[in-house]
């Protein structure tokens, strides 16, 4: 082998890791420049909005002006500036300043989409929420639209009383207790299960692994995976706990088993001895108690309510979709649930 040949081979390595690296600084850079254009656009839009209105202000009050102004306008800043500026477009930048009318709070990881979609909102405590939570978890706009889909705001404001539910608007979801982290019910539709399909907890189990950046986001935030079918062994009798997670913002283990069917006392059983075994066998200096969630196909209230002793905070039994239920359906169901929760109160 010639010493030139040599060269160029012992020289390849380091100049592929060094370009991989500037490729890296590159790759960044486009990223930062595309969200810095993008949230420069969501302020455009914004004094768009705040131009249409304020000249409608001083306009006559009518809604044929209005609707003139829109059409006349879309016409003028079309044959300018080409497409992007439709009377729908227009109409909803008249409404993007409506609906968020301080500029300085517009969030910069937000991009126009994302607005577009908050837009499709009436609600004003759920559309903050919405707002609040897509900056801070960093969703997609295709993640926002399954997450509203899935009515994320209502089943995280189901046990709230009117105080928590405007922090949660205000704030988005804060961890601050184990019962702000569980949702009732949890949505699978990701995993492409049909419906009527029958199903074994293994299977459930493998498909989530499968999908399990997916689980992570339904789960909420701060969750990291652990172990798959982690053994106990008591007395020479070995458990196994399907999923075990670690939420590092309440800094607890969160266990996990699945339920095919109805739930029943003895699933809850079990669950108690898997957190009693890991509050005295696996927690770490600074962690706090762990969490055990037993997500079921269907539960009974009263089953689950006398089960667990009065005032447990440490194991939830929550039901799982494998569908994305219809905005009616999850309504009429969380309404049920809220009704049972009241019920509950009023009787103690």
């Amino acid at each position: 082998m010639s010493k030139s040949h040599m060269l160029i081979t012992v020289q390849t390595a380091p100049v592929a890791e060094l370009a991989g690296r500037i490729a890296g600084i590159i790759e960044t850079a486009r990223k930062r420049i595309q969200s810095v254009v993008d949230h420069e656009m969501v302020r455009a839009y914004w004094e768009i909005g705040r131009e249409i209105v304020e000249d409608e202000q001083q306009g006559e009050q009518r809604a044929e002006y209005g609707k003139a102004l829109i059409e006349n306008l879309a016409k003028e800043l079309t044959a300018t500036h080409g497409k992007g500026f439709t009377a729908s477009n227009l109409l909803a930048m008249r409404r993007f300043y409506l609906n968020f009318p301080i500029q300085h709070a517009l969030r910069a990881e937000l991009s126009w989409t994302h607005y577009r979609q908050l837009l499709k909102i009436e609600e004003p405590q759920k559309r903050s929420f919405y707002e609040i939570e897509s900056a801070n978890c960093n969703w997609s706009t295709r993640e926002l639209d399954r997450q509203m889909n899935s009515m994320l705001f209502e089943r995280l404001a189901l046990s709230l009383d009117k105080d928590g539910v405007m922090a949660l608007a205000r704030e988005g979801q804060v961890m601050r207790e184990p019962v702000d982290m569980v949702k009732d019910p949890y949505v699978l539709e990701f995993l492409g299960i049909p419906q009527s399909e029958l199903l074994y907890e293994k299977e459930l189990e493998t498909a989530l692994l499968e999908h399990l950046q997916k689980f992570l986001l339904e789960l909420g935030k701060g969750f990291s995976f652990v172990a798959r079918q982690k053994r106990i062994t008591l007395d020479g009798d070995h458990f196994f706990i399907d999923l075990v997670f670690y939420n590092y913002i309440l800094k607890c283990f969160v266990l996990i088993d699945l339920k095919i069917g109805k739930l029943s006392h003895q699933d809850m059983g079990q669950m108690q001895m898997y957190v009693n075994y890991y509050t005295r066998e696996m927690m770490n200096e600074g962690d706090n108690p762990p969490i055990g969630i037993l997500l079921c196909e269907t539960k009974s209230d009263a089953v689950v309510r006398y089960t667990l002793p009065e005032g447990d905070k440490q194991i939830f039994a929550s039901r799982y979709k494998l569908y994305l239920p219809t905005e009616d359906e999850l309504r009429a169901e969380l309404t049920r649930d809220r009704k049972l929760i009241k019920q509950h109160h009023d009787s103690e």
